[in-house]
């Protein structure tokens, strides 16, 4: 009889947990702000460490939209490796979204040969470096 009682609530939970805003909302963890406000987060599931290497993809969104000739930019997705002994950044792709559901490219850039450079403080790469390699 307790059986029959789980499969309902486990379905349902099923279905909740399916849904699209569930979904998104599980996909991104929010890892702070840059010092400009933007919230700042990582999809998990993209997370790859391989020894000092940390690959991710990261998103910004914007406190206030970004105006460009091409389109508005309310978010923006960067796929990246951090190297954590040398505290340094590499973008391999970056994709500017018209809304904050990432359903309309405005622009996508990648870059063929990414080099890693130092990030500033309160940037997006400082706090994606220091959520995935930690502070020092």
């Amino acid at each position: 009889m307790t059986s029959r009682l789980l499969v309902p609530s486990a379905a349902t939970l099923l279905l909740v947990l399916s849904t699209p805003a569930a979904v998104a909302q599980a996909r991104w963890k929010d890892i702070g702000p840059t010092s400009s406000g933007n919230r700042v987060s990582v999809d998990a599931r993209s997370v790859k460490r391989t020894g000092d290497l940390v690959s991710a993809t990261v998103r910004v969104v914007f406190a206030t939209p970004v105006q460009t000739p091409r389109g508005k930019w309310a978010v923006a997705h960067t796929k990246a490796t951090v190297d954590c002994r040398r505290r340094m950044l590499a973008a391999k792709e970056n994709a500017y979204y018209a809304d904050v559901k990432a359903t309309r490219l405005v622009e996508r850039k990648v870059n063929a040969i990414p080099g890693y450079s130092t990030t500033l403080d309160g940037s997006l790469g400082r706090v994606a470096l220091t959520h995935l390699c930690g502070t020092r």
